[in-house]
């Protein structure tokens, strides 16, 4: 009889490890909530590289285009809510949108924020054959005829990006509801559109411009922090430096389907801390034209919910929510 217990305590026993052992990262895959070529391209393949050491095998990055993160964020709540091998791009543009309901049921509390990329901040951004040379040329035209100019960014009215356009007209006293505004979905769609000739001025991100400021395509008239930034972008002044208080800064990084196991999560977070204290890591965040932020785990997840709820109380006061 008691063998007989035994064996069956041992029988139920790996039957109750299998689960856990079946939640182990065996196959890291990064989410990036648009098309390939923006913000959240860029975060995927920091964390590709990044942590290129910490998994046996390479990290897959997948696109999932569709309502600036609302499309993954649904998945991610219902069907994908507990896998152990996804970390979903995101940016503070995607804090907006769980701040204003963007997303619809699915806010701060429906994902686990996991770990931090790097930081980023707004840029004002015209194609390299311009009639703005600077900001100040720009604002000109605005404050002539706020609907004159034809701007837009990856994202519709009260997003992120939108947020950008806005801040800076009222750094002007200009009223945002008048510009002249196109949504695109994504920043890869929206850099289309400013080459192509639909916009004029593109709402974007300092990060996301480093490869294609190599190409002599496109110039930033300003970026939208309190004070210059370091080397690729030391010689761009900001939109202080022009007379305009407006800046936006932005935070990159990864959350979890909200059911995922401690395990996995913690496993994660380990690679990501791993990754931080190298030079590598340090020089990738660099290259990619972010400054340092190394968040994870707990103090980060608390931080992305606090940072929610900073952006509801704005979004109020601008008559974005009720």
């Amino acid at each position: 009889m008691t063998f007989a217990k035994t064996a069956l305590a041992l029988l139920f026993a790996s039957v109750a490890v299998a689960p856990a052992a079946a939640q182990e990262v065996d196959r890291p895959e990064c989410v990036a909530p648009a098309k390939p070529g923006g913000g959240f391209d860029l975060t995927c393949r920091i964390a590709q590289q990044g942590l290129e050491k910490q998994f046996d095998g390479p990290m897959q990055v997948t696109f999932m285009p569709g309502g600036i993160g609302a499309v993954a964020i649904n998945l991610f709540n219902t069907t994908r809510t507990d896998d152990p091998n996804a970390i979903v791009a995101f940016s503070s543009g995607s804090l907006l949108n769980m701040a204003t309901g963007k997303y619809g049921e699915w806010g701060a509390n429906d994902v686990r924020f996991l770990a931090t990329a790097g930081t980023d901040y707004g840029a004002v951004i015209v194609r390299a054959d311009s009639q703005y040379q600077t900001l100040g040329d720009l604002m000109a035209d605005l404050e002539k005829d706020p609907g004159s100019v034809v701007m837009g960014a990856g994202g519709s009215v009260g997003s992120q990006d939108w947020m950008k356009a806005a801040i800076l007209m009222k750094a002007d006293n200009l009223d945002a509801r008048k510009m002249r505004y196109v949504a695109f979905d994504g920043g890869g769609d929206a850099i289309a559109g400013l080459l192509g000739g639909s916009i004029k001025v593109y709402f974007g991100d300092v990060g996301e411009m480093v490869s294609h400021l190599d190409t002599g395509e496109m110039r930033i008239l300003a970026v939208m922090s309190d004070e210059r930034l370091p080397e690729p972008f030391s010689e761009i002044s900001t939109a202080k430096e022009a007379g305009y208080d407006a800046s936006w800064p932005i935070v990159r990084g990864f959350y979890m389907g909200k059911n995922v196991s401690d395990a996995a999560y913690e496993e994660w977070v380990k690679a990501f801390n791993a990754a931080y204290a190298t030079d590598e890591w340090a020089a990738l965040v660099k290259d990619k034209g972010l400054l340092p932020l190394d968040l994870s785990g707990q103090e980060m997840d608390a931080d992305m919910k606090s940072r929610v709820e900073r952006m509801t109380g704005i979004a109020k006061e601008a008559g974005l929510i009720e």
